[in-house]
């Protein structure tokens, strides 16, 4: 991997600093050029740009805007990478990785997010992808079967949603690369903060940004980060799709950015608390965090992350009709979907993010119907705490 220019500083300076382009007029930060198209003076100095011998504005559809360029040096930068795309979605960022890499077919390790779980078995098949989903993570015997018959790409979350399990990158990744596959790895629970998937050998990271990237549940955007000849073909691909990201929803993102060393702190801090908090708790049958040494990651978690994140995950004893009334009488961790905003919020897998799953699909991955995902907010812990206890332990009669 090329060093990049910031790969010697400290995260919370590649995030203040890690943008290269400047504003002519002397902006801290590059502005929103909302422009559809960018002129030149004559057909060479265009042709300097199209022909590939100079980065230039050009289209804002292709992703060629000043302002995306600067959000695209900041993110490579945070990631420790060479190059980074920014899309519409995480989805976006996702579909065109399978796109442009998975033709030789894909495995995916360990649990998903929804969403790219239906399109490994629905979607993708469809096109001719041969996908294999292994939800119990890696199994190295499986894998090399699989990649010895030619599979091209492994992808794989970790921590995983919503049961927060841990997968070995490197392990991975020196499997994979003897056989010359790549390894992608969606890092979006983690942020570059406190994981770096390529350091640890993996091929491409991607993220929605949506979540703690973005922070402040008002934009919609996913990456990609990795070397610029992997990152090359997914250019094409976002060309044509048209899944470039908005210069506005550019500039939002490129903002919160640099406060996400900080609110990352906030977060696992205040996971951390309550997650130690609630162990023993008699309405509780287990508490899901990589930072509790009863975590069947833990040892993993300390030796590929920084920190151990914001996203915690309850199983209430009773079940899903017990789980159901504890998120119902959550006041300040609101009932919603999503993740990595400054507010806190509660989703019950079972009725979101994995109720397409059948009731027997989702005890063989070991998401039961009891389950409680938080995501930990940036309030002031105490207050967390104690709505939490409300909820776990109502009045009589409430």
């Amino acid at each position: 991997m090329p060093q990049t220019r910031s790969s010697h500083l400290g995260p919370a300076t590649r995030a203040i600093h890690g943008q290269r382009q400047r504003d002519a007029f002397g902006s801290p930060h590059m502005p929103i050029y909302d422009t559809t198209t960018f002129a030149y003076p004559d057909t060479a100095a265009l042709l300097e740009v199209t022909e590939g011998r100079r980065r230039g504005p050009l289209y804002s559809r292709y992703g060629l805007n000043p302002t995306l360029f600067a959000l695209e040096e900041t993110l490579a930068a945070l990631e420790g990478a060479e190059a980074a795309w920014a899309f519409s979605s995480g989805m976006a960022a996702i579909s065109t990785l399978f796109l442009s890499h998975g033709r030789r077919g894909i495995v995916c390790l360990g649990e998903v997010y929804g969403g790219t779980l239906g399109l490994l078995e629905q979607q993708l098949p469809e096109l001719g992808i041969e996908t294999h989903v292994m939800p119990e993570g890696h199994d190295p015997d499986t894998l090399e079967r699989l990649l010895a018959s030619g599979t091209g790409l492994i992808y794989l979350e970790t921590p995983t949603n919503p049961t927060l399990q841990l997968i070995d990158i490197a392990a991975v990744a020196e499997q994979a690369h003897l056989h010359g596959a790549l390894v992608a790895v969606d890092a979006t629970f983690a942020t570059p903060i406190n994981q770096q998937p390529l350091a640890l050998g993996a091929d491409i990271v991607v993220h929605s940004a949506t979540k703690y990237l973005g922070g402040h549940s008002d934009l919609t955007a996913g990456a990609a980060m990795g070397p610029a000849r992997l990152l090359e073909p997914m250019w094409r691909w976002r060309q044509n799709l048209g899944s470039a990201l908005s210069p506005q929803i550019a500039s939002l993102l490129s903002r919160s950015l640099r406060t996400l060393p900080l609110r990352m702190q906030r977060h696992e801090a205040s996971a951390q608390a309550i997650a130690e908090a609630l162990l023993d708790h008699p309405a509780i049958d287990r508490v899901l965090y990589p930072g509790l040494p009863s975590h069947p990651g833990h040892s993993l978690a300390r030796r590929q992350m920084r920190g151990f994140g914001g996203m915690l995950t309850l199983e209430i004893a009773g079940g899903r009709d017990a789980a159901t009334a504890v998120a119902d009488r959550l006041t300040l961790f609101a009932l919603a979907p999503s993740l990595g905003g400054a507010e806190s919020l509660v989703t019950q897998p079972c009725t979101t993010s994995h109720a397409d799953l059948s009731a027997e699909e989702r005890t063989r991955r070991g998401i039961s119907d009891g389950m409680l995902r938080l995501s930990v907010g940036l309030e002031d812990v105490e207050d967390l705490l104690a709505d939490l206890h409300q909820a776990l332990d109502p009045e009589p009669g409430s």
